[in-house]
């Protein structure tokens, strides 16, 4: 006679949490580290200013395009050179990583932003990088044909352009659900236990041999007199 040995039971509230467990927890910890970081992260300000390439007298207007790309590529370069860092009051490093120049493909203009944790100091930085583009065309335009005018002066912002902390939580949620939803994809399959197999096999096959039924009674015949 075989015997299985039963499975203990545990309560609802004591078995270990399902695979799917993984994609709330890691949604979960996204929000609180991005909103953590939101939170803890200083506010940043962003301030434009703006210039404008014109053709100097018997020069192709069509000129002014292409040195505005040339100058948008090498803004920082000249204000580092220039006393744009002076003005602004900050150091060369600063200006590389936190002022940007954009250009357009259609007009000769050439914005300036730069980046800060004070208001005041973006103003500076986008300013002194775009006074700084004005003297050197002033310098070169004998040879180059193009000066640079100033078109508009940045203006002091009053509202930071960093994410707050809600948004930074429900990015870090979002990023989290991800990451969990791929875990879920790669992590193998948990293995089946060999008792669970072992009970398997037992099920599909009879416990023992199938009992054969006993031939019948031979019928009785009577005796030859």
């Amino acid at each position: 006679m075989n015997t299985t040995r039963s499975r203990a039971v545990l309560p609802a509230g004591l078995r270990p949490p399902g695979r799917w467990a993984v994609l709330p927890a890691a949604v979960l910890a996204g929000a609180v580290l991005g909103g953590g970081y939101g939170a803890l992260k200083a506010p940043e300000y962003a301030a434009t200013s703006y210039v404008i390439v014109v053709p100097a007298e018997k020069s192709d207007p069509a000129a002014a395009v292409g040195f505005a790309q040339a100058y948008g590529r090498v803004a920082t370069d000249i204000a580092v050179t220039g006393d744009a860092q002076v003005w602004a009051g900050v150091t060369a490093d600063t200006l590389r990583k936190n002022v940007q120049a954009e250009t357009s493909p259609d007009a000769p203009m050439i914005s300036i932003t730069a980046r800060s944790a004070k208001p005041a100091q973006a103003v500076s930085m986008a300013d002194g990088v775009a006074r700084s583009l004005v003297l050197n065309s002033t310098h070169v335009a004998g040879s180059t044909g193009v000066k640079v005018v100033q078109f508009s002066r940045a203006t002091k912002p009053v509202a930071p352009v960093s994410p707050s902390a809600a948004l930074s939580a429900l990015v870090g949620g979002c990023a989290g659900g991800l990451l969990g939803g791929l875990v879920l994809l790669v992590r193998p399959k948990r293995p089946v236990p060999r008792d669970g197999a072992r009970h398997s096999r037992q099920a599909s096959f009879p416990a023992g041999p199938a009992a054969v039924p006993a031939p019948a009674a031979a019928a009785h015949q009577p005796e030859a007199v």
